[in-house]
């Protein structure tokens, strides 16, 4: 048998029944008509159960009849909340408020996410939306529905075909198609494709001029690869050369690295500060006091409530200040050429290009002197080597 939701309103209460004949008091009980629950033994040997506020008032005289003691051990229904809610005043009138809070934060537009453009820019999309009353912290019952809100923007922003809006809880997300737009040819002029550095030629594919070098061949700086003039005589025109052209570069490094390295450690050591946040506010709740660190590290992780599908403009923040200190490290003679020669490699190919590949490297002369060790190092890269000379120019040469 279980308590009901009626009885949950008059009260409830779980007693203890002690001394007596605990079996004949329920017995008598229930043939009296009283509703018991949760009819138990407890590992003390005592009889417990649940019954409404108003039948434990009818309980007293079965308690005489079978000479028992009852004790209640727990309360709960709608008359203790209230007697609680009298002293708590305050805080239920402030979850009343937060409960305000929320619903009107949730009728706010608080973000306006942008997809799709390309030619427009946010800026001026966002304010053809905000003439049609489409901005952040809009209530959402004044917004136009999404269809108008479209067919309006699509007026309003030249070169769009298609403007979709789409609302999900406090977020706005506008889908832009612009308008296809017939391909420009870019117009360029005749011109030689040149080396752009010494190098011995590994790769040379001409798709537009005439090829004037072979793979394995040398070739100084400024040396036509690719020329843009074709035929011969009275035959002869200019176009212009394209194609690709890698080689050989070789690229000499001096390097010098301490062997002494200051690096930042954590001691372990940390503090926290709370804040809770709404929207864009952040409002600091714990943690209060200036950093006990003389060098430290902060990393923040920030959580936002969600309901539903609803992502809600409020949530906490944590701030972990992590202390920091800063350590001499000895490096090996092998540490640190390692270091120098990695270094050196990245540089490399910040010069050369994202489509380089360092094939060899040479440590033409090293030594350590004064707590640093000092190389030189001769780098074997294989790049684009291709740069363009307009015919013009070399015309007026």
């Amino acid at each position: 048998m279980s308590v009901h939701g009626a009885d949950w309103m008059k009260g409830i209460v779980t007693v203890q029944i002690r001394g007596g004949e605990p079996e004949r008091l329920v017995n008598n009980a229930l043939a009296g008509g009283l509703k018991l629950a949760s009819i138990r033994w407890t590992s003390s040997g005592l009889l417990m159960f649940e019954l409404s506020v108003s039948d434990y008032f009818e309980l007293r005289p079965y308690l005489k009849q079978t000479g028992c003691r009852v004790h209640v051990v727990k309360r709960r229904g709608l008359p203790f909340w209230l007697v609680k809610a009298e002293g708590r005043k305050l805080f239920i009138a402030g979850m009343a408020m937060f409960a305000v809070i929320i619903y009107l934060l949730s009728s706010l537009i608080w973000s306006i996410d942008i997809e799709g453009n390309v030619r427009l820019s946010d800026e001026q999309i966002l304010e053809a939306a905000e003439q049609e009353g489409l901005f952040p912290m809009q209530w959402t019952f004044r917004l136009k529905d999404a269809d108008t809100l479209s067919k309006a923007l699509v007026g309003k922003l030249d070169g769009t075909s298609w403007i979709g809006v789409e609302r999900k809880g406090t977020r706005v997300k506008i889908q832009v198609v612009e308008s296809a737009l017939p391909e420009q040819k870019q117009l360029q002029s005749p011109r030689h494709l040149v080396a752009s550095a010494d190098a011995v030629v590994t790769q040379i594919i001409a798709e537009a001029g005439r090829p004037v070098v072979k793979k394995n061949m040398r070739v100084k700086k400024g040396q036509t690869l690719i020329s843009g003039t074709i035929g011969g005589d009275a035959y002869m025109r200019s176009v212009v050369a394209k194609g690709t052209v890698r080689g050989l570069v070789w690229y000499e490094f001096e390097i010098s690295v301490p062997l002494k390295q200051t690096v930042k450690v954590y001691t372990g050591e940390k503090k926290s500060k709370w804040y809770a946040v709404i929207g864009k506010r952040a409002l600091q709740v714990s943690g209060f006091g200036k950093s006990p660190f003389e060098q430290s590290e902060t990393i923040a992780h920030e959580e936002r409530a969600a309901w539903r599908n609803w992502s809600l403009p409020i949530g906490r923040m944590k701030e972990t200040i992590m202390e920091t200190t800063l350590e001499e490290r000895e490096l090996s003679g092998e540490e640190a050429k390692s270091v120098g020669i990695m270094g050196a490699k990245a540089e490399v190919l910040l010069k050369a290009g994202i489509d380089a590949v360092i094939r060899d490297e040479i440590v033409l002369h090293e030594e350590s002197d004064n707590g640093k060790v000092y190389m030189k190092v001769l780098f074997e890269v294989d790049q684009s080597i291709v740069k363009e000379m307009p015919l013009v120019q070399m015309q007026g040469d």
